[in-house]
């Protein structure tokens, strides 16, 4: 599984290249493909021509909102404030593709793999499953992150969304975990970061690229984690 790409194809490919995928492998994208980067369109379509599963990411969902307003919407103007301008310059005329539209808005909101858990931001530690939805799938950050509880007892939640490095003590291309979750989200977009990370579940391996300094690396899945203390 692969945390935010935002826009960032090159750094992508080489990941997957670094990675060596089998055709038995199984890919998933914790959402936020688009924005931020300057090759979004490269990145949904290389996902949807691969078939592999994406789940609808805040970035994704700012993207449909915009597109159901006239442009002069405070929808677009936050949308294109959040990295949907360069969005919108990653394909050629302007416009994204009606088809990546239509394909981002059938991502689901997140998916049950048995063990793990994916979402793209985090779920409402007080509030029922059946009750949630994109508000906190896609957008939370601190009342999932901060709860001292586990979410689902005998599920890890794996999420994107909030840059690992926001937390205490955690560094730049370090993984965050805590009470139920772990966080891939490492900052590719981000000058103070680069790194875009995939995990190997099976094997518990990390396996990073730098979209910067074009370096890749490969860690033990404890050895780049930083757990999150509740204060």
């Amino acid at each position: 599984m692969v945390g935010d790409v935002h826009g960032h194809y090159a750094g992508l490919m080489s990941l997957l290249e670094f990675v060596g995928l089998t055709k038995s492998d199984r890919l998933y994208f914790l959402g936020d493909l688009i924005d931020r980067g300057e090759e979004s369109a490269a990145v949904v379509d290389w996902v949807m021509v691969q078939a592999t599963e994406s789940l609808l990411g805040n970035h994704e969902y700012m993207c449909l909102e915009a597109h159901q307003h006239p442009p002069t919407a405070m929808a677009w103007r936050g949308w294109l404030a959040n990295g949907g301008s360069k969005t919108l310059t990653s394909y050629a005329d302007g416009v994204v593709a009606p088809a990546h539209l239509a394909w981002m808005a059938q991502r689901p909101t997140y998916l049950d793999l048995g063990e793990v858990w994916l979402v793209h931001a985090g779920v409402d530690p007080d509030l029922p499953l059946h009750e949630q939805g994109i508000r906190e799938f896609c957008w939370i950050r601190e009342p999932f992150f901060c709860s001292p509880k586990r979410f689902f007892p005998d599920k890890t939640i794996v999420t994107g969304h909030t840059i690992t490095f926001m937390f205490p003590g955690v560094e730049p291309g370090q993984l965050a975990a805590g009470a139920g979750w772990l966080n891939l989200e490492t900052g590719a977009y981000h000058p103070k970061s680069g790194w875009l990370t995939a995990l190997d579940v099976d094997n518990r391996r990390v396996y990073q690229s730098n979209v910067f300094r074009r370096q890749n690396r490969v860690r033990a899945l404890e050895e780049i984690t930083v757990y999150f203390e509740v204060p």
